[in-house]
């Protein structure tokens, strides 16, 4: 289970065949009887499955990739990172969640991570989406259901997509994640101004549309 302590410290409760999984590093400190051991990405409940050094591989060349721990036993461990904000997100197991390796800090052992090209999600857009986000040409899927606690600059505000807000458009540095059935593609404004240097910074942005929820920092800085 993870808890929030503050804006940038989590706290997780580690129990017998409930470890968590988290950044190296991020160990602030902790409580109990609790072992550290490295992780192989792309498994969930701590065992590596099918794929996962492909996965791996996928995340080497394209950068989505940061090296995890588990912490099991029994005990607590709190958890932080870079002074960064926390933010933690329900997964009750009938969808998944989008998010940038960078950007994992912790989640649940049972739940499941995988490697996806961004040309699944909307081809060569797809692809320049990465590219503007900072995603690179992979991001990271997380299944199942537990929590996920994510990084963020200035914190997150959650906006609900569906039927009453059909579509949200998002500054592409400012995008931390999303969960549900929605599209993400790439929308233009570009005007003579943006060519010559005197826009208004925001000529490419990021229309979401369908149904689910999206996570914004309170920042346009880039991890």
């Amino acid at each position: 289970m993870l808890e929030l302590v503050n804006s940038k410290v989590v706290k997780s409760t580690v129990a017998p065949g409930s470890p968590t999984l988290a950044r190296r590093g991020s160990m602030l400190f902790h409580q109990g009887d609790v072992r550290f051991v490295p992780h192989t990405i792309g498994g969930a409940g701590g065992m590596p499955r099918m794929g996962a050094v492909a996965g791996m591989a996928g995340r080497m060349m394209s950068g989505e990739h940061v090296a995890m721990m588990a912490a099991e036993g029994s005990g607590t461990v709190h958890y932080g990172h870079a002074g960064l904000h926390v933010s933690v997100i329900d997964l009750d197991g009938t969808g998944l969640l989008s998010v940038e390796a960078s950007r994992l800090l912790a989640h649940s052992g049972a739940l499941s991570t995988s490697v996806v090209p961004l040309t699944q999600q909307g081809g060569v857009r797809g692809a320049v989406r990465g590219a503007m986000t900072g995603q690179g040409m992979f991001t990271t899927q997380v299944a199942g259901r537990g929590q996920v606690a994510v990084l963020s600059h200035g914190g997150t505000v959650e906006i609900e997509v569906g039927p009453h807000r059909p579509q949200v458009v998002v500054d592409p540095q400012a995008y931390v994640c999303h969960r549900g059935t929605l599209t993400v593609d790439i929308s233009t404004n570009v005007g003579w101004r943006d060519a010559v240097g005197r826009g208004s910074g925001e000529a490419v942005q990021l229309a979401i549309g369908g149904a689910g929820t999206v996570w914004v920092q309170a920042s346009e800085q880039k991890f």
